[in-house]
């Protein structure tokens, strides 16, 4: 269930804490984890003020929807009012989100950023009117007539938020409160409305798709070549024809495949065919909202997690763009999920069902953590388990690394993924490569580059959190050179932007990224550290478990020596192929420099 529904009763009866106890195991059953004692304090003090004025403006039949969460997202609205409107009688809905500030300014940052308590939050009536835009965009049943928004600082007088504009109401305006609550909501019982609520489909809207489709499509310009437009036309093929198609998209890095996703995208939003983009990864998914979207937050909206699909409708959208595959994972839970959520269905059944057209583009040698399995043997092996036909179009003659397909082939023996020897780099006049004799000249070789350049390293060194003074530690020491990983998390730290851009924002140069940051990403020279996790062995390169520091590998119960060896591989792989005119080189433990000598004149 996406909320608790209350009644005014129940939020004015003596046992008060029977509705928090409710709320509280809600918010542990959708979200895995206990609710703060900020959130309890705050549903106690503003649950039962609301309740009150819902009885002094009349409205006591009207169904509150307490922690409503927004579907395909964490986020929840505080109250949601569900009634009928009084002069059509149709369903009306009223967003409340409940403050107990006491005081908050304008913030000189925008008029969008209040600062109150020392810090910068979003302006609670644009927090709320965006909660409300979301859902009309997402919810069959509602329209923008139908829902409202409003602030509820009911703690705070107004001069203690004179310059707040917008719905936003205080203790001092109870009463206009009243009114506003009274223009939107009749006094009949809200029941009926919260079930057409509560069982309403999710789906992206015609008013969304039409500006989606304006967006992406107007915006970009694509050309789809070759084994790219093939996949194009039999997505559309099967959506005209209203055909369960699954359409497996397999190719290397920079070979089209996510050109071929926004161009699904804007076409299917012209035609309004309802069409959701997927992934597994959470820097790859802020990147497509941050730029298909030009920081548009209705169009973000559209780019959502593997793990948001757990509760979609058989078949309720046209198509699912899952794009990064590879990341395609055993099942959604994680150790955040509730033990009654934790129902052990496939995450590969959830994405195939959602859809009547589920599209998986992927690139095998991309499986780079345990528990991975987005590949083509196990995509198509379970589609067909389940009767679905199944469509495979390879974009294998299709590479970005400057279109140099003998760079792919040459990094892919070198990595042995092939099956064949390291063979010597023989050049090729689109693409560049390069080594280093200390990570000082690599980093000196990328400043001196026109264009975009990253440096890279496989996870061979501890990863710090920042220093209280807002500082990255220098944890990959080779030598004495050292530089920070790039940021862990979600926020900028300093100059350096958060995890999800390092690879896109100019001030990434200078950390260096691990593989879970580059994956899905290109610039235009790939800086490549090959860690102490590599060595020589008969003239190959060999894995070295005990050097690797990534957290994903350490249990050699859980990740096999073989998988281990495989999947470092893969990292290596991913992290070669990220550059479109270059790659330079520098190789840790010295018998892989030697060996790199031989390959590379």
């Amino acid at each position: 269930m996406s909320a608790i529904r209350l009644s005014v009763e129940d939020l004015l009866s003596p046992a008060e804490t029977a509705f928090a106890g409710a709320l509280a195991d809600h918010v542990r059953a959708t979200t895995g984890q206990g609710p703060s004692k900020a959130e309890v304090l705050s549903w106690r003090n503003s649950l039962p003020v609301l309740a009150e004025d819902l009885v002094a403006a009349g409205l006591g039949g009207v169904t509150l929807l307490a922690e409503y969460k927004l579907p395909l997202s964490s986020r929840r609205v505080d109250v949601l009012l569900a009634g009928a409107h009084p002069e059509t009688g149709a369903d009306s809905y009223v967003l409340v989100e409940l403050k107990q500030w006491t005081q908050a300014e304008l913030s000189e940052l925008g008029d969008r950023l209040v600062l109150t308590g020392g810090r910068e939050v979003l302006h609670p009536a644009e927090q709320v009117r965006r909660y409300g835009e979301y859902l009309v965009d997402f919810l069959d049943v509602l329209t923008p007539e139908s829902v409202s928004t409003a602030a509820y600082l009911h703690n705070a007088m107004d001069l203690d938020v004179a310059d707040l504009a917008g719905e936003v109401f205080t203790g001092s305006r109870r009463e206009m409160f009243r009114s506003f609550l009274r223009s939107r909501l009749a006094p009949d019982s809200g029941d009926a409305a919260a079930e057409r609520l509560l069982g309403s489909p999710v789906a992206p809207s015609r008013q969304l798709m039409a500006h989606a489709a304006k967006e992406i499509r107007e915006r970009e310009q694509f050309t789809l070549l070759d084994e790219q437009q093939v996949a194009f036309e039999l997505v559309m093929r099967a959506v005209d024809t209203d055909e369960k198609r699954v359409v497996i998209v397999t190719g290397g890095p920079g070979s089209g495949k996510s050109v071929i996703a926004l161009s699904l995208l804007g076409e299917l939003f012209r035609r309004g065919r309802t069409a959701l983009h997927a992934t597994g990864s959470q820097s790859f998914t802020e990147t497509m909202r941050r730029y298909p979207g030009r920081g548009n937050t209705r169009i973000k909206n559209l780019f959502v997690y593997f793990n948001s699909l757990t509760d979609a409708k058989p078949d309720g959208l046209d198509v699912l763009v899952c794009d990064e595959a590879h990341r395609i994972r055993e099942t959604s839970s994680n150790r955040f999920t509730p033990a009654a959520k934790r129902t052990g269905r496939p995450q590969l059944d959830e994405l195939l069902s959602a859809a009547k057209v589920p599209v998986f583009l992927l690139d095998e040698h991309q499986v780079v953590r345990p528990g991975e399995l987005g590949t083509v043997q196990a995509i198509e092996a379970f589609a067909r388990s389940k009767g679905y036909t199944v469509s495979h179009v390879s974009l294998d003659e299709q590479f970005r690394c400057g279109g140099s397909r003998v760079y792919e082939r040459w990094v892919l023996d070198l990595v042995g993924l092939s099956g064949e020897s390291p063979s010597p780099w023989t050049g090729d006049p689109s693409f560049e490569v390069r080594l280093a004799g200390s990570p000082e000249e690599l980093e000196s070789i990328l400043r001196g580059k026109s264009g975009t350049a990253r440096m890279t390293a496989g996870y061979c060194w501890p990863w710090s959190d920042p220093r209280s003074d807002l500082t990255l530690v220098d944890d990959v020491v080779i030598g004495d050179w050292a530089r920070p990983w790039n940021v862990k998390k979600h926020r900028a730290v300093g100059d350096a932007p958060p995890s999800m851009l390092w690879a896109t924002e100019p001030s990434g140069f200078g950390q260096v990224g691990c593989v879970y940051t580059a994956q899905g990403f290109e610039y235009d020279w790939a800086g490549v550290i090959l860690g102490p996790d590599l060595t020589v062995r008969d003239g190959v390169l060999a894995t070295v478990r005990s050097a690797n520091r990534d957290p994903a590998f350490k249990s050699v119960k859980s990740v096999p020596d073989a998988e281990f060896d495989q999947l470092v591989r893969n990292v290596y792989k991913v992290l070669l192929t990220r550059g479109m005119r270059g790659t330079v080189l520098y190789a840790v433990d010295p018998a892989v420099r030697r060996l790199l000598a031989e390959l590379v004149p």
